[in-house]
């Protein structure tokens, strides 16, 4: 009899363990739903509910821990109840090691132990468990996790950065493919798509794919909506491209779902400042007084346009020919061919947390236009008073609200500040650098 209790009874073990499991995965749905059962304006207790109820789960673990403490499932339930918290636990990884170690095969103990290395900040060690889980079976956590932590390795530079970006992509892709209806794989697949679209030549099409993939994981899922990350990167993207209505929102909504988490209501403050300074100088044309403004505009003439009147020009679309110039209010939204804007800077902002380089331009007819120059070096810039030419202007005109305030202007978009004419001439190679966007992947 005593011999039997030490054994234990297999069908008993397989119905304790099944039981412990079930109580695991409740935690982890109620972390991962627990807006269906709360509201927002209760997610600053979300944390300290989630660690109730590990420690609840933890106790009814520890209940058996005498019966199971050397079997490896049972060594995954307890590191995956401790590897519920955001931040890294030696236990789990005690629990998880000696888990993978007594059954080498047990795909979730390689990808829960990868999670922990992942939190600890060793990559290199993450990246290898990942690995050795997809040896074992071909799964998409492991292949959304390999994604995740090639994006973190690959802070090198030129080619060898573009290949691992390129191998994260597919890699979300592969885990998509396995399970579409899985909001998680969706999620991560546009934070790859972001990585690709800053450091593979910002092309319109990776950002599109990026906001597709982070629309599709709301929609297959639902507890997406409720991912302050998603709500974050996406807001990046958002601001980058201009939509600052759009992104003001991301930044609240990730605010509001994590209140801890002090970045976006700081991403949320800058861009708010900024658009705040920016239309107060364009409103008052840099706050320069008329007399002086006259004097520069008096300076103005088609000389500035320097190599853009030659018939060899060749304009940022490729066409070859001179370009006319244009006054501010005769152009339309969107691309104008043709021509070029012609003015004076009447003021420039550097902004906390700003993406491009922006300044204010007169023109002869004293219209003030706002001018957005990205992918500048630290290093460059324009001054009060200098010519500058905008070949084949992008105009767009804004109309921002958010929370009661509203903001009115039209805008340029210049790409890179090689596409500029500035006091009759082109800028050199030093003045551009490649554009990134640090989006927050703190629980990817």
């Amino acid at each position: 009899m005593a011999e039997a209790e030490k054994d234990g009874d297999p069908t008993n073990d397989k119905d304790d363990l099944q039981i412990l499991k079930q109580l695991v995965d409740e935690l982890y749905h109620f972390r991962d739903h627990y807006f269906e059962t709360h509201a927002v304006e209760d997610s600053g207790k979300k944390q300290n509910d989630v660690a109730q109820e590990m420690e609840k789960t933890i106790n009814k673990l520890q209940e058996k821990s005498d019966l199971y403490m050397n079997k490896a499932e049972f060594l995954l339930l307890k590191g995956r109840c401790l590897g519920v918290a955001p931040d890294f636990s030696s236990t789990a990884e005690e629990c998880l090691s000696r888990a993978v170690k007594l059954k080498p095969g047990l795909v979730e103990g390689w990808n829960t132990l990868g999670e922990q290395y992942w939190k600890k900040g060793d990559l290199t060690t993450a990246k290898t468990c990942f690995t050795g889980a997809l040896q074992q079976s071909k799964n998409k956590v492991s292949l959304r996790s390999l994604s995740m932590v090639l994006r973190q390795l690959s802070g090198g530079v030129g080619d060898e950065q573009g290949k691992m970006v390129l191998e994260s992509v597919d890699m979300a892709r592969q885990a998509v493919q396995l399970d579409v209806t899985d909001g998680t794989s969706w999620y991560i697949l546009g934070n790859a798509y972001i990585s690709l679209f800053f450091t593979c030549g910002q092309n319109p099409q990776m950002s599109q794919q990026a906001l597709s993939a982070y629309a599709q994981a709301e929609k297959v899922d639902r507890t997406a909506s409720s991912n302050p990350d998603l709500h974050f990167n996406r807001a990046m993207l958002f601001q980058y491209e201009e939509m600052f209505g759009s992104a003001l929102a991301g930044y609240s909504r990730a605010a509001a779902l994590d209140p801890a988490w002090e970045e976006p209501l700081e991403k949320e403050r800058q861009l708010l400042e900024y658009l705040e300074k920016l239309t107060a100088l364009t409103e008052n044309k840099g706050k320069l007084k008329a007399r002086r403004l006259r004097n520069m505009l008096s300076n103005l003439s088609t000389s500035a346009l320097g190599p853009c009147s030659s018939p060899q020009f060749r304009s940022p679309t490729g066409r070859i020919g001179s370009l006319d110039p244009c006054t501010l209010s005769a152009l339309t939204h969107g691309h104008n061919a043709v021509v070029a804007a012609m003015g004076k800077v009447v003021f420039s902002l550097a902004s906390e947390g700003r993406m491009a380089f922006t300044f204010g331009m007169v023109d002869s007819e004293e219209t003030c236009c706002v001018v957005m120059v990205y992918n500048t070096a630290d290093s460059w810039g324009v001054l009060i008073g200098d010519s500058v030419v905008v070949p084949e202007p992008q105009v767009k005109r804004h109309s921002v609200t958010h929370n009661s305030q509203t903001f009115n202007f039209r805008s340029i978009r210049v790409e890179s500040p090689l596409l500029l004419i500035v006091n009759g001439k082109r800028q050199n190679i030093q003045a551009q650098t490649v554009a990134s966007v640090s989006y927050k992947p703190h629980s990817e």
